[in-house]
């Protein structure tokens, strides 16, 4: 395969673009201190989960869940769940981790925080119970490693990134291979409406999905099977890829590497702005997702596109700049490597606007030059999709036209019924004959496309560039608030997409607890010795 040619280079000014990570760091470090010192009963369950607990009552509510909720019960979060657990293992309360939350749901068990001797038994013990499971995502890492280089990868750049979304698994699969003999190097099982604000993740293959289907361990298991056949038969390897977000974001992220998901939809703020989640329960489960991602070799992508729904994509278009910064520096920190960054941004500009695809373009080239070495993930027209599929096809067109030219790396498929119906199978496959006829006409134009100096889409990244920087300023010169951080401040404040979000309101806040001087979580702590996880 040759190797594609170099994106076209802006002429950025270096001291400005350290200004603008510098900034980034800054205000991202107060948001790690309290990511640090906070835990949740998601990042809880999901270190349950990695010990091997499994499965759910009559009423498929979790038994993580219960567990986690009794030991809340009597003796509180504050010390992680793992020591009072591994304890009242220790102490006969039941021969085993599945009984021991069995007979909590139940309340049949007595929990208590050891001290001395039986502290270092109880917390020694766990250790070894969650070792295995990461023993067991390290093992999916190196599965995906030889599976790409038995099947290879795609030859051109970007992957054609393709959702499948009928809320039934047992449709999804069969859908999710017919793309892939399309042309699809990336499936996306889009997630049932609503399983974000779901403190619980369901248990088993589900067929009820709603608008998508549901993220369970068994559906992952399933499509992850499926896209393994199929990579067999086509001679590439087919990546898989869910939504570790809302309020089991660490769980989902958990049950994806045990499973060996390729990408996840994981961004800092999503959560924040469009599900009204708690921002310090985001930050904190985010931190130990992406500790996970890191660890299993998955790829995250961000949703710095959904900003540009809900306002400007010309006027709003450095917020985007600065969630992809901010994005950056939360996921180094936590251990991931440039190649792991599909960091989003979108094509949302009103076509009306005059100059609106030379825009485009530049914004495109900014996402790309500020982030060389990350699978930056581009997006297609949402928002100013009518209803007349003509105008969509031909938007599509122009979508898949400046990723070509700008050297994107990931191109989420437009479809021209966007917003009006759930695409059928022949919109789909109209879909990718758009996309691979751009790529086959134009997929070499990174050689040819170099805007001139001080042009229209140099002058235009410069000033996106400049605004990112002036508004990061902005940010971090205000006054921190007691208890706060700035970023949380600007987040209360509306800065991005136009959504105010108070640190003290949202879904999920009291599923958040202060770490005691002795928390314990033998799962944050085998990934940081290992180096998952630390200083950015």
């Amino acid at each position: 395969m040759t190797a594609p040619a170099p994106p076209p280079q802006l002429d950025l000014d270096p001291r400005t673009v350290r200004t603008a990570r510098a900034l980034a760091e800054r205000l991202g470090r107060p948001v790690v201190d309290i990511a640090r010192t906070h835990t949740t009963v998601s990042v809880e369950r999901a270190t349950l989960r990695l010990a091997g607990l499994s499965g759910g009552d009559h009423e498929r509510v979790p038994w993580v869940n219960h567990l986690v909720d009794e030991v809340r019960a009597q003796v509180g979060l504050e010390h992680g769940v793992t020591t009072p657990v591994w304890d009242a293992l220790r102490r006969g309360e039941a021969p085993d981790l599945l009984t021991l939350a069995q007979k909590a749901s139940a309340a049949a068990v007595s929990f208590r925080l050891p001290e001395g001797g039986d502290r270092t038994r109880a917390r020694r013990a766990a250790s070894a119970a969650v070792r295995p499971g990461l023993r067991r995502i390290d093992r999916q890492r190196a599965a995906r490693e030889r599976l790409v280089a038995r099947h290879g990868d795609p030859e051109q750049r970007p992957w054609i990134y393709l959702i499948v979304a009928t809320g039934d698994i047992y449709e999804d699969i069969p859908q999710a291979q017919a793309a892939a003999r399309d042309g699809a190097d990336v499936i996306a099982v889009i997630r049932s409406t609503g399983q974000s604000l779901l403190d619980y993740v369901p248990e088993g293959a589900t067929r009820e999905g709603f608008a998508g289907t549901y993220a369970t361990q068994e559906n992952f298991r399933l499509m992850r099977a499926a896209l393994d056949e199929v990579s067999k038969e086509l001679g590439r390897y087919i990546r898989l890829t869910n939504y570790a977000s809302g309020l089991c974001m660490p769980e989902i992220a958990a049950l994806a590497g045990l499973e060996r998901l390729d990408m996840m939809l994981n961004d800092s703020m999503y959560g924040i702005l469009f599900r009204d989640i708690n921002p310090i329960r985001t930050f904190v489960d985010q931190r130990f997702s992406r500790q996970v991602h890191a660890r299993a070799g998955i790829v995250i992508n961000t949703g710095e596109d959904n900003y540009l729904t809900t306002a400007d994509a010309v006027e709003a278009a450095h917020t985007v700049t600065v969630s992809q910064l901010m994005n950056e520096y939360f996921a180094k920190e936590a251990g991931l490597e440039d190649w792991q960054l599909g960091l989003g941004h979108a094509f949302e500009i009103n076509p009306a606007v005059p100059d609106s695809f030379r825009m485009e373009l530049a914004h495109a080239l900014l996402a790309r030059q500020l982030f060389p070495d990350a699978p930056l993930k581009w997006m297609p027209p949402t928002k100013h999709m009518t209803g007349d599929i003509f105008q969509g096809y031909l938007l599509d067109g122009f979508f898949n036209l400046a990723g070509a030219m700008t050297g994107q790396s990931i191109l989420l498929v437009g479809m021209m019924t966007e917003a009006v119906v759930t695409p059928f199978l022949s919109d789909r496959g109209l879909a990718l004959q758009n996309v691979r006829y751009v790529l086959n006409a134009a997929g070499g134009l990174t050689e040819d496309f170099r805007p001139p100096p001080d042009g229209f889409v140099q002058r235009r990244a410069r000033q996106v560039l400049a605004e990112s920087v002036d508004l990061l300023e902005q940010i971090t010169s205000e006054p921190e608030r007691a208890g706060s951080a700035p970023l949380l401040e600007a987040i209360a404040d509306g800065t991005f997409g136009h959504m105010k979000r108070p640190a003290d309101q949202g879904k999920g806040l009291e599923g958040v607890a202060v770490k005691a001087e002795a928390y314990d979580n033998p799962a944050i702590t085998l990934m940081e010795a290992d180096g998952w996880g630390g200083s950015a």
